[in-house]
């Protein structure tokens, strides 16, 4: 069995919010499971139609919880005057070949959206991929997602990939799959056609 990550920066952190709330930034522990599923049972449905995983199951957030445990996942979460407004995530690939390869998931709670919040813990998780060694982070979502594809167009992602009726929502629609990459390092090797 791996080790939980460790960081580098000691967590928690405070952070200023653009409408000058301070949020406590630390890492997901495992007693974080019923404030988790808490957290996405008041997310709008809209919301969870595109999760990747129902963080609603409690068998699904447990998974979530052994992930980081075993050593596969780190996440921070943002906490606002004590509630849950937000949480980072980098997922780490198992497989040798993707090993520097981290996958980025980020979910901020409508009630703080547009304060910043989703931005600065980019920044956190940007810094933690650095330290963990990965050259490149990747978020997905489906192509309707364009307030998503927006918010990691302006942190610097670029599309990879589009994969058509590559997923399926929560209510059994297929939808094209967007592949967004980020490259920590500031560079990245393009094959030239």
């Amino acid at each position: 069995m791996a080790e939980q990550i460790k960081t580098n920066r000691p967590y928690p952190i405070q952070l200023k919010l653009r409408d000058g709330r301070s949020a406590a930034i630390r890492v997901m522990e495992p007693g974080d499971l019923d404030r988790i599923i808490d957290f996405a049972r008041n997310l709008p449905a809209d919301d969870l139609l595109f999760l990747r995983t129902d963080i609603t199951d409690r068998h699904v957030v447990q998974q979530w919880i052994d992930n980081i445990k075993n050593g596969h996942t780190i996440t921070l979460l943002a906490e606002v005057d004590g509630e849950l407004a937000a949480y980072a995530s980098v997922h780490l690939d198992q497989a040798r070949w993707t090993r520097r390869v981290g996958e980025i998931r980020i979910i901020t709670s409508s009630r703080y959206r547009g304060a910043g919040l989703g931005r600065r813990l980019a920044a956190e998780v940007f810094d933690l991929a650095r330290s963990l060694g990965l050259k490149k982070i990747t978020a997905q979502m489906t192509t309707d997602q364009s307030a998503a594809r927006a918010a990691f167009e302006h942190l610097g992602f670029q599309v990879e990939a589009i994969l058509s009726d590559w997923v399926e929502d929560r209510r059994g629609r297929a939808r094209d799959l967007l592949i967004m990459s980020y490259d920590v390092n500031g560079f990245s090797d393009h094959v030239v056609a």
